[in-house]
């Protein structure tokens, strides 16, 4: 049993050996590894085929087994370090710790966006960009999105989607109107605002953390621990709403054998989203 705590609350020493783990593990070729398989599984509900990780009910379970198969690794070159996560409703501005320039580094420059601070900057030689959809060979970011502000998700609206009493809805997908899942993944059907929650900070950090390569940017590892401590935080608010689907999908459903129901096991683990409803077994929170 190991901790993950609130980015915030490391100490230097500790945010020293976290940013050391990472480096190493992108010297190996094993970081490149994770994020080649966040690309390959984030198949969209337009797509036609099994999807496991994205506008889906598995959305959760898949990304706990992903997020502690990347920390394991991080073990493996420290067992001191854990993924720390990043509580962006109160932390929630480009000046805020995790972006100082002895942690992950700061937002872009102007014109390409390419992060010229901290130990993830192109510069300092430890950080190439080497699984991506564009030529650049290094980390983009575009903090707040000056050009055109948005903000990051609010206190509320990560209460608005904890008190959601049911799990996921049909059709399962990113259209789905009610639901935990979708209210917090962030795919809102109509409305004034098209990404909520987990899209919307992606879409707020910017640069790479926009595409199917998001992983390039270390912050995706302390976004995802977040939205892991959401589901709990779920769970305990709801102890008698379990996951759903808990059956595979009737045949005639248009999304039947695309969608995992709560014992059907998930690529590339082949482990159902049953076996990763209870998180005590290896790491607790702080």
């Amino acid at each position: 049993m190991y901790t993950r705590r609130n980015q915030r609350n490391l100490t230097r020493t500790e945010k020293r050996r976290l940013i050391d783990a990472l480096l190493r593990l992108k010297r190996t070729g094993q970081y490149d590894e994770f994020v080649r398989m966040h690309a390959d599984f984030f198949v969209t509900d337009a797509e036609g085929r099994p999807r496991a990780a994205h506008m889906t009910p598995s959305f959760f379970p898949w990304h706990r087994r992903y997020l502690w198969e990347f920390e394991q690794a991080l073990q493996s070159v420290d067992p001191a370090v854990t993924i720390p996560y990043w509580d962006w409703t109160t932390d929630n501005t480009p000046g805020a710790s995790l972006w100082a320039d002895d942690f992950l580094g700061g937002t872009g420059r102007a014109g390409d966006r390419r992060v010229m601070t901290g130990p993830f900057a192109h510069g300092n030689g430890g950080w190439p960009i080497n699984s991506r959809i564009t030529d650049a060979g290094y980390l983009t970011r575009n903090l707040g999105r000056p050009a055109d502000p948005i903000s990051l998700p609010t206190k509320e609206d990560v209460a608005r989607a904890v008190r959601a009493p049911v799990y996921d809805a049909s059709p399962w997908d990113s259209t789905s109107r009610s639901g935990f899942r979708n209210a917090m993944e962030g795919w809102n059907p109509g409305g004034g605002e098209r990404f909520g929650n987990h899209n919307r900070v992606h879409r707020w950090v910017g640069g790479l953390m926009l595409g199917a390569a998001s992983p390039n940017d270390p912050v995706f590892w302390l976004h995802h621990a977040f939205m892991d401590l959401l589901w709990i935080r779920w769970q305990r608010a709801h102890p008698k709403a379990g996951y759903l689907p808990r059956e595979p999908l009737h045949p005639a459903h248009p999304h039947a054998g695309l969608v995992f129901g709560l014992r059907d096991p998930m690529p590339p683990w082949d482990v159902p989203p049953a076996e990763l409803l209870d998180h005590r077994r290896h790491y607790r929170y702080q």
